[in-house]
């Protein structure tokens, strides 16, 4: 009876043994590995897809900002050449003290904003043009082919034109720039240019009063601009002159 109690239990351990067995297996293998490769596979699928999401589009706003500072400031660096090499031609070749005063004033303060430029772009590795472009190169050749009033006249008007155009730029860049740098570089020196644009009308203001007042003296001939170089009575035949004291001018009688 004993043996068969110890039989019964040995058999009964070793089904358990036995059975449990594949138990664990499964719990081991795929149970374990599921879990694992579940979340791994979602891992790895959901950063791929932000990191690409969240690179690219800063990688594009820092080129963005990059290539409108840049642009900018080669511009002004350009310009600021071509005012530079306008207003040493207005010393030259202008006849108008106001036209001679603004051209050395923009010798002065754009050789100084051409120097400030180029150390605020040194430091953002940025290279400026060497010349002022094309269309201030057929400017410069055009005026330079003038003298006289007919120069007064048009590098006024173009002063005029550019520190208009330069005076909305910098405003833009002051505001909207991204490189705090050039954008404060914009912001220092927009006031100058303001005070460029408000000269350069009081200049074309005064060209165009002496040109009108040199046109009006030549109008007239004689005594003042009247036109007449002398008064009628004056160029009367005193023989044929009616009035007091013309008696004296008859001939005697023979």
């Amino acid at each position: 009876m004993a043996n068969k109690l110890n039989i019964i239990t040995g058999v009964a351990a070793l089904a358990l043994v036995f059975g449990a067995g594949p138990a664990f297996a499964q719990y081991g293998g795929n149970g374990r590995t599921s879990p694992q490769t579940g979340p791994q596979t979602g891992q790895q699928t959901g950063r791929q897809p932000n990191s690409t999401t969240s690179d690219n589009p800063q990688t594009t706003a820092a080129d963005n900002k990059s290539s409108a500072d840049e642009t900018f400031a080669k511009k002004a660096a350009a310009g600021g050449m071509a005012e530079v090499k306008l207003g040493q031609l207005a010393e030259e070749r202008g006849t108008n003290p106001a036209v001679k005063n603004f051209g050395r004033r923009m010798v002065q303060d754009h050789s100084k904003a051409n120097n400030e430029l180029k150390n605020t772009t040194s430091r953002e590795n940025i290279e400026l043009p060497a010349d002022m472009d094309k269309s201030d190169q057929a400017t410069y050749d055009r005026l330079s082919k003038l003298s006289g009033d007919a120069f007064d006249k048009a590098y006024a008007r173009d002063m005029v034109k550019d520190h208009s155009k330069d005076v909305s730029e910098f405003q833009k860049e002051a505001k909207n720039g991204r490189d705090e740098n050039i954008k404060n570089f914009a912001a220092q020196t927009l006031p100058t240019l303001q005070s460029h644009l408000n000269q350069a009308r009081q200049m074309e203001e005064a060209v165009n009063q002496s040109s009108n007042s040199n046109s009006n003296s030549g109008n007239g001939t004689g005594y003042g601009n009247s036109g007449n170089t002398y008064p009628t009575n004056n160029r009367t035949n005193p023989g044929t002159t009616s009035g007091p004291g013309t008696a004296g001018t008859q001939l005697p009688s023979r």
